[in-house]
């Protein structure tokens, strides 16, 4: 089962580029990033939707909204956050630097989330493994990048 997983994340991190390149050409049909990205999470929603559906299962917003803390729900916004960046960043800097670059910040906030255990995320110390996989990752984007 874990080798699913890896190869779920696996990918799951291919798909981004590809998102980024469709959604940069949507752009320019439907007049800009933030337009394109609309029509992202618009399909996106349609698809979830569909395979809510198939599956038989609803949305409980009814017992999912009282009691809920105000942040559970700004992950969409943050999504579209990423989606609308990448969409601007895909044609000015490529993929591969546009990819680095998400992956370095990905990186960062991810240690952080971890060694502070922070959002459920288990509690991870950050230490010299880690440090030296940071540095390596921050040179991999320099040489992606220039």
């Amino acid at each position: 089962m874990q080798s699913a997983y890896l190869i779920l994340a696996l990918a799951a991190g291919m798909f981004m580029p590809v998102q980024a390149g469709i959604n940069a050409k949507l752009a320019g049909v439907v007049d800009g990033a933030i337009a394109a990205a609309f029509v992202s999470f618009f399909v996106g929603t349609l698809a979830l939707g569909l395979v809510l559906t198939a599956l038989g299962q609803g949305v409980p917003l009814s017992r999912a909204v009282p009691g809920t803390p105000w942040w559970y729900w700004v992950g969409g916004s943050l999504g579209a956050f990423f989606v609308t960046a990448t969409v601007i960043l895909a044609p000015r800097i490529g993929a591969g630097a546009m990819i680095a670059l998400t992956l370095a910040g990905q990186i960062a906030a991810s240690m952080a989330l971890d060694h502070f255990g922070l959002l459920g995320f288990p509690h991870i110390p950050f230490d010299g493994k880690r440090l030296v996989g940071s540095l390596l990752l921050a040179a991999g984007v320099y040489l992606i990048r220039f």
